[in-house]
């Protein structure tokens, strides 16, 4: 596959090898933090154009997956083609795989008591983690909205989604998506609202299967739960965590919800996508190798969408359905990253934990402290009430 031509010549392999893994590596802070770092190394270097990198971040943002990990993916494909994509991708994937591999063994093996407290400690500040990432994306959000009123019902409808039927958000996110396109094409069916029918065309682009888990448990569940992961997170990574929590905690029993919470935690504090936290949910079914595959798995359909429809990101990111649909998923989300804190929260164990959920809450949203100083904070007060004796959940 050849790629687009740019402003200079492109880069070696080999150096795409090098400055994508320096953001595998570097890239503490989350998507943000990844694009920041993706713009500063295209656009300095003449590799990219910055109209062409921010159409790639729009067009990425209206694909199921993780945003960031996707743009990494098509940013070196627009390099080198496919052999650039896979290499790129795959070495902005491998460092916080390798370092989040080697937390799950440390956390879920038979760690002492302070290493458990640790983990216990960063799991209660997940709940303001996630409260944090939700309110950082309404400004941004409310001033794209065509209708303020529909925002704040599919915020509302997200919201109450991953606080009561986790497992069912993605439907009730495709539905908003669904909402808004219909609604947009009423409007421009109404004299002077309009100027024509929203595109029909683009469905295939912008829904995945929401099918649940099914199974008796085994690699083929922890294969469709990692496939759920990776093609189902539209928002962010804490979109899906509801239906990971349900299907590892309570429907396959892979793990514990402190366990889980853990899992939560690792991937936030370690660089790279947070869909990492599929590899520990993974290691808890089934050891080491169940963590690579699933995160293989979780990881290849943001692989297929950029290979297969690179091509087209341009009118993807023109098209209005395409518009009309992330209008509608993207509030639901919000309210979904939103309301997944009640779960994270109800999955506290000891009364200890709440005092540092509040004080995470403190950090977070009033002292602006950021997620990995308040995550790692937390891991020393968690350690620190193991190492007086206090209960561990």
């Amino acid at each position: 596959m050849s790629r687009p031509a740019d402003q200079s010549e492109p880069p070696s392999l080999a150096t795409i090898a090098r400055e994508w893994g320096r953001i595998g590596i570097l890239g503490f802070g989350g998507p943000p933090a990844h694009i920041a770092m993706l713009r500063e190394r295209v656009l300095d270097r003449g590799w990219m154009t910055a109209d062409r990198f921010e159409h790639a971040i729009a067009a990425c943002n209206l694909l199921p997956g993780p945003a960031s990990t996707q743009l990494a993916i098509y940013s070196a494909w627009s390099l080198r083609g496919t052999p650039g994509a896979l290499v790129g991708g795959g070495m902005f994937i491998l460092p916080g795989l390798l370092m989040i591999l080697g937390l799950a063994a440390l956390f879920l093996g038979s760690p002492p008591d302070w290493v458990r407290g640790a983990g216990a400690g960063a799991g209660a500040a997940v709940a303001a983690v996630a409260v944090h990432a939700g309110i950082g994306l309404i400004g941004p959000s409310r001033e794209m909205a065509r209708s303020a009123a529909r925002w704040v019902a599919y915020a509302v409808a997200g919201a109450l989604a991953a606080a009561t039927v986790g497992a069912w958000v993605v439907l009730v996110l495709l539905g908003a998506g669904i909402a808004e396109v219909l609604a947009r094409r009423a409007e421009s069916r109404r004299p002077g609202t309009g100027s024509g029918q929203v595109d029909s065309h683009a469905w295939p682009l912008l829904v995945s299967l929401p099918l649940l888990a099914a199974g008796t448990g085994g690699l083929g569940a922890l294969c469709w739960t990692a496939f759920k992961v990776g093609a189902l997170s539209y928002g962010g990574g804490f979109v899906i965590v509801p239906l990971m929590q349900r299907d590892a905690v309570e429907v396959y029993d892979w793990m514990t919800g402190a366990e889980f919470l853990n899992a939560v935690a690792l991937g936030q504090v370690t660089p790279g996508p947070v869909t990492h936290t599929i590899a520990v949910v993974g290691y808890a079914a089934a050891g080491m190798g169940g963590a690579l595959l699933a995160t293989a798995v979780a990881f290849v359909p943001s692989f297929l969408l950029v290979l297969g429809g690179a091509r087209y990101f341009e009118a993807l990111r023109a098209n209005r359905t395409a518009q009309a649909f992330l209008g509608g998923a993207g509030p639901a989300a919000i309210g979904a990253i939103l309301g997944v804190s009640v779960p994270l929260a109800l999955a506290l164990d000891e009364t200890w934990q709440w005092a540092v959920l509040a004080a995470a809450a403190v950090s977070l949203l009033l002292l602006r402290l950021g997620v990995v100083p308040t995550l790692l904070c937390a891991g020393a007060l968690g350690a620190g009430v193991a190492l007086l004796g206090g209960p561990l959940p």
